[in-house]
Formats: C-alpha cells, sequence, structure tokens
C-alpha cells in the first residue's frame, strides 16, 4: 500500500512512496496535522542519487517496526533537496548547528510549527560500533523528551533560530575599510591548506575544490600575485596543477564514461561516491577550461572533451537543457556498475590488452575497491600513453553500457542547469568547439523560453509532464544571471551581435533578485524572496557549500553588468558586498571563494572588447585564449560614433581604438 508520496513528481519522494512509512509531502496540512495531534514532526531530507539515503530507507523506512514507531509519535515528513533547497538550506543549518557538522540523508526534529530543536544525517537501525545511537532508540528518546521535557526542546528551538538570524549580519558589519591586499591573504591562507601529497584541501572525503581554485587562479591573473608576490603565483601553480591533476587522474573521474562523481571518500581521489551530479560537472568544466589556458595541459582538455561527450550523451534533454542526476547505485549496490576485476577487464580485451589496461588504471587482484573489485584510477604519467588506450577504454565502455544502469533523476533545475551553461559557455570558447558553445546557448534558450514565467519570474524545476514548477530562490537568479553573462561574452564568436539579448535578459533577472530578495536594512540577498511561503526563518546564505553561495554569484554578476553599462546601482551594490566581506575575506576566504573570486576579477577590472566591422572573429578567439583567463567580454558593435576596428575597456575606462586586435590584447 503507497503512502501520500505516489504521486509526487519528484523521484526521490516516489522512492519512499512505497514505505510503511506514513510520510507527507511539505505541505501545511502535514503541520496542521502535527498541532491536531500535538506530535513532534520529523523532516526527512535526501535526493534520488543517495546512496546513504538509501541505505537508510533499506534499513530503517522500509522497516515495519521502526515504520510503527516514526507513525506512532511523529508527523514524518519527506522533503526532496533538489526540489526544495529552500527548506534543505534551514534544517542542514539546524543540523549543522548541533553537531557542527551535515550531509544526507538529514533528519531534522522540529516542534509541530517547522521550528527546528535536534538533527542528525544517518542513523542504523542497530548498534553498529560506531557511536551512532540507534534510530528506533533516538525515536524514542525524542518521543519521550517532547511529551516530558518540552520546555528544553522549545529553548533549543529558540537558540537555533536566533542563531540562524544572527548569522544572517553577525560577520557582515562593514566594520574597517575594504582593500584588495585581502584577496591576496585569503588565497595565501588558503593554500596553506592544500594537500601537497595527494591534492585537494583537507582530510578525507574530498570534494572537488571548484571555487577555491577559480579563486586561486583568479588572483593568480593579478599584477600584484604576478610580480609583486611571486612566491604565492608559484605556491597557486603548484596547488592549482597537483588538485587538477589528482582529480583528472583520480577515481572521482570516470575514465571510462567521463564526468565527475560527487565526492571521493579516501584522501587520494581513489574511491568516488558514485553519484553523478550535474552542478559539480558544470563548475569542473569552468574550472578545468580555466586551468588549461594558464598551464596547456593537455589533459585537461581531454578531461573536459569527456565530460561534455559525457553530459551530452547521458543528461542532455531531448526537450533542452540538462537532467539532475545518476545514481550512486545500480542493483542495489554502491558504484556496481563503474567497477572490474581483472578478469572481467581481460574478458573483454584479451590478455595482453587486458594486463596493460589494468597495470595504467590500478585494477589488480586486490581490488582498490571492494570485494576484489577496482575504480579505474590512473596510474601513467605519460599523456600520449593515455591516449593511446582510447580504443581500449572504448570496448570496455561498450561492455559496461550493457550493464544494469544507475537511475537517472531526470528533473531539470534552473540553478543547475545554469552552472551547467557556464561550463559549457567556458570550455567551448576556449577549446574552440563550436558545437559546445550551441550546446549551452540551446540550453540557455531553453531555460529562458521555459522556466521564467509571464511576469519575468524564475521557476525552479521542470518535470517532463508536468511543466515548470517549484519555489524560486536566489541561486536561480544569481546562477542564471552569471550564465546569460557567461555566454554573452562568448556568444558574438559564433554570431554577432547576439550578446545584446543574453545581457538585457540578465538585467532583467538582476531587477527580479533586487526587487524581491534583498534585504533593505542590511547588506546581502536573502535566500527566499519576500513574497515566498512563509518559512520558520529566512535566511541569507554567505558560504560556498557543494556549490556557491547566491550572494557569492551575484558579485560576479554585479561586476560584469556594471562594467557593460556603467549603472552606478550596480557598483553600490558591489561597494555593500565588499564591505560586507571584510570578515570573511580575513577569516573565512576558504568558505566564500566564489565571492573572493568575483571581487578579485572586478578588481582586476573586467575586460570589454568591442569589435566593429570585421566578419571573421576566430583569430580573435584564438589569441584570446592563448592569455590566461580573465573575464572579456567579447561584444560586436554597430556603434557609428566608433571606427572599424577593436576597442579595449577595462573597467570604466576605454583605450582608443585600433585596426589591430594584437596590439588591444597587448594592453591587457
Amino acid at each position: 500500500m503507497s503512502n501520500r508520496l505516489a504521486d509526487e513528481p519528484s523521484l526521490y519522494l516516489r522512492q519512499h512512496a512505497n514505505n510503511p512509512v506514513d510520510w507527507w509531502p511539505w505541505c501545511k496540512e502535514a503541520f496542521s496535522e502535527a498541532q491536531r495531534l500535538d506530535r513532534p514532526v520529523l523532516v526527512s531530507v535526501g535526493y534520488s542519487s543517495c546512496h546513504w539515503c538509501h541505505v537508510m530507507e533499506r534499513e530503517c523506512f522500509e522497516d515495519d517496526y521502526i515504520a510503527g514507531l516514526m507513525n506512532q509519535h511523529f508527523i514524518c515528513i519527506k522533503v526532496d533537496r533538489e526540489e526544495r533547497p529552500d527548506v534543505d538550506n534551514i534544517y542542514m543549518d539546524a543540523v549543522q548547528m548541533v553537531n557542527q557538522q551535515g550531509g544526507w540523508p538529514l533528519n531534522c526534529f522540529c516542534l509541530p510549527d517547522g521550528r527546528p530543536f535536534f538533527g542528525g544525517t544517518y542513523f542504523p537501525p542497530t548498534e553498529s560500533g560506531r557511536g551512532i545511537i540507534p534510530w528506533p532508540q533516538l525515536l524514542l528518546r525524542i518521543s519521550k523528551h517532547y511529551k516530558e521535557g518540552r520546555s528544553d526542546l522549545l529553548e533549543n528551538a529558540d537558540a537555533i533560530l536566533k542563531n540562524m538570524a544572527h548569522n544572517n549580519n553577525s560577520r557582515t558589519s562593514g566594520e574597517g575599510e575594504w582593500e584588495n591586499a585581502l584577496l591576496l591573504r585569503g588565497a595565501s591562507a588558503i593554500c596553506q591548506q592544500h594537500d601537497d601529497t595527494s591534492g585537494g584541501f583537507g582530510d578525507a572525503p574530498k570534494f572537488p575544490p571548484s571555487m577555491k581554485l577559480n579563486y586561486l587562479l583568479e588572483v593568480r591573473s593579478t599584477a600584484a600575485c604576478e610580480f609583486s608576490s611571486p612566491d604565492l603565483a608559484s605556491r597557486i601553480d603548484s596547488v592549482a596543477r597537483t588538485t587538477l591533476d589528482a582529480m583528472a587522474k583520480g577515481g572521482l573521474f570516470d575514465q571510462l564514461g567521463g564526468g565527475f562523481t560527487r565526492y571521493s571518500v579516501d584522501s587520494e581521489w581513489k574511491i568516488p561516491h558514485f553519484e553523478k551530479m550535474l552542478y559539480d560537472n558544470g563548475l569542473l568544466l569552468d574550472i578545468y577550461s580555466k586551468g588549461w589556458q594558464r598551464y596547456r595541459v593537455p589533459l585537461y582538455q581531454a578531461i573536459c572533451e569527456e565530460t561534455v561527450s559525457w553530459l551530452k550523451l547521458e543528461m542532455l534533454s531531448e526537450k533542452g537543457g540538462f537532467y539532475s542526476s545518476l545514481d550512486a547505485d545500480s542493483e542495489g549496490t554502491e558504484g556496481k556498475c563503474y567497477v572490474w576485476s581483472p578478469e572481467q577487464v581481460n574478458d573483454v580485451l584479451g590478455p595482453q590488452d587486458g594486463a596493460r589496461f589494468c597495470d595504467a588504471y590500478d585494477i589488480s587482484q586486490a581490488g582498490n575497491f571492494e570485494n576484489g573489485l577496482s575504480n579505474p584510477v590512473l596510474l601513467l604519467k605519460d599523456f600520449d600513453a593515455r591516449q593511446d588506450l582510447a580504443p581500449l577504454r572504448e570496448k570496455l565502455l561498450a561492455v559496461r553500457q550493457q550493464r544494469i544502469q544507475p537511475g537517472k533523476d531526470t528533473k531539470q533545475l534552473t540553478a543547475w542547469n545554469a552552472l551547467c551553461i557556464r561550463g559549457l559557455a567556458e570550455a567551448g570558447f576556449t577549446f574552440g568547439k563550436r558545437e559546445w558553445l550551441e550546446m549551452a546557448r540551446a540550453a540557455t534558450d531553453w531555460l529562458l523560453d521555459t522556466m521564467v514565467d509571464s511576469s519575468g519570474r524564475l521557476q525552479s524545476v521542470y518535470y517532463s509532464d508536468l511543466g515548470p514548477r517549484g519555489h524560486s530562490c536566489l541561486d536561480d537568479y544569481a546562477f542564471t544571471i552569471e550564465a546569460l553573462l557567461a555566454l554573452a561574452s562568448h556568444i558574438d564568436w559564433l554570431e554577432p551581435g547576439a550578446s545584446e539579448h543574453y545581457i538585457s535578459c540578465a538585467k532583467r533577472l538582476m531587477d527580479v533578485a533586487t526587487g524581491h530578495f534583498r534585504d533593505d536594512k542590511m547588506p546581502g540577498f536573502f535566500f527566499i524572496s519576500d513574497d515566498h511561503e512563509k518559512l520558520v526563518v529566512r535566511r541569507k546564505e554567505w558560504f560556498d557549500n557543494a556549490i556557491p553561495s547566491g550572494n557569492s554569484s551575484l558579485i560576479h554578476g554585479l561586476s560584469c553588468l556594471f562594467a557593460l553599462t556603467g549603472d552606478s546601482a550596480y557598483s553600490r551594490e558591489l561597494a555593500d558586498f565588499r564591505a560586507a566581506s571584510i570578515q570573511n575575506a580575513t577569516e573565512l576566504p576558504h568558505g566564500t571563494s566564489h565571492a573572493m573570486a568575483g571581487l578579485t576579477s572586478d578588481a582586476l577590472g573586467v575586460v570589454v572588447l568591442k569589435v566593429k566591422g570585421v566578419t571573421d572573429l576566430e583569430p580573435l578567439r584564438a589569441a584570446l585564449v592563448e592569455k590566461p583567463w580573465r573575464r572579456v567580454f567579447l561584444q560586436y558593435t554597430e556603434d557609428s560614433s566608433l571606427p572599424d576596428g577593436y576597442q579595449l575597456c577595462v573597467g570604466s575606462q576605454c583605450l582608443e581604438p585600433s585596426l589591430d586586435f594584437k596590439s588591444s590584447l597587448a594592453k591587457l
């Protein structure tokens, strides 16, 4: 017998539709029922491709006895964090306050009105020896405490919400004076946290540090770093190269099929958490393109090519835009589709080529994963030798495709599509791949045509059978603005004059964000709009997580729009963000890297290169990507006040027009 989730459009919710738990979707009626029955609420959050979400479901939510406890003592609400990031945002913050860490599955206990008082992530059904209280025991303790010691829970809830409200502005007072030297010091602090042996930052598990690397490469491009801080420049080169190389060769990257998985469970990047998320691949396309522009490592181009091939094969919707994710599990086992034994390899390639492949990709009898199986990890140092193995990889991939494949979540998210578009646009222009830039443009046009309603507001989620829907959040606007501007900076290479449309769309969305998300009393923008469904708190997100924070993303959009338009309203918003970033730049640059990257780009100067009367822009594109990356808008114009040729503008300063683009670029 199914519960209330059976007719929900979310794949994750439908995965729980046959649980004996009497799940509710997120709705007012669930909280009304909790208040009527005077029961605490369990808000359980996850997503369809999450391995540990599946584990807890099998162990706990499918168990009749445990489900009976949940139904007897709680109103249980199941939430897809991808569909409702606004809800996840609040309860993740609450759990992190309680435990100093978070993740999914996320299980948060609340008062009947939704105020959180306790929570955690994965809980086992019985004593596991890992110091985690079993789920049934926790349920009974929480229920007893709610009945007998409710005042303590009320105090916890009040303290959590007060802390959330305080955190909106606690680090953004603007005390002191902004100076660009903070950006150099922040980059230096991040470099100190680098794992010089294996790449990445901190201990396992290791997540791809896309935003940190982007910040470091932005700083690396500044004259202050190049000429005044040569030691920092050298250190950034070492950090960026080490980490980009390690991720490209490790098991985080799907060495056969392309694309990146979500994170590595070990410090050496060998064994991933096997789900593949759209957002990671967009962010990594972006950083590998920029890494190639600075370091010219051929492996980085190959990684981009193979990632785009995976996106096109697995994630591109026929209707436009990109799907959300691939599951970690197949046949109920994590990573089963992706791992190999030497015998399986030899069956496909034969003993000679099989041994050659196994030696190159760390596939052994002992295995680097579980049960004598191995996840391919590139051991070769020579790039040409890697490329020579391409036919063998193709044969193995063809066989792998015949295995039972991981599940695919085909909902399409505005924010994640925007991150993918940005990465595709950068990669297409960098490598001169017109079809990639066309793919980015097609996805952008789909987003604008489908996800923007008649009032100019964004929708957040698209289901193929239901169309667009959902509560749009700041990320939807900020990431889409960044994507539109990334596309606009390159699209005139394909179609001179096309950039004007995308810049105009970015301006309109920025107007909506400013009108509905901005805090009129303090710096920053709220995560939800002023006319959003009322939640227990209205938060601001300042810190990057798996994706950039919306506030940090807005810095990039504002900086570009000011350079393109000269509108002082954008400049004033930027000034507020600078003042609000002083403490974070000093103390937590690693947590606000995307903001620091935007402020660095703005300090360096966004470039607008105006072109008139030139029909072939390929030589100009090739010359631009010969230089290390910086934000340059290639903008075709028919301005009658300009002569034919090229005019370079950096920030608010425009140089004299020239007939020779090489002389213009030399002035950068």
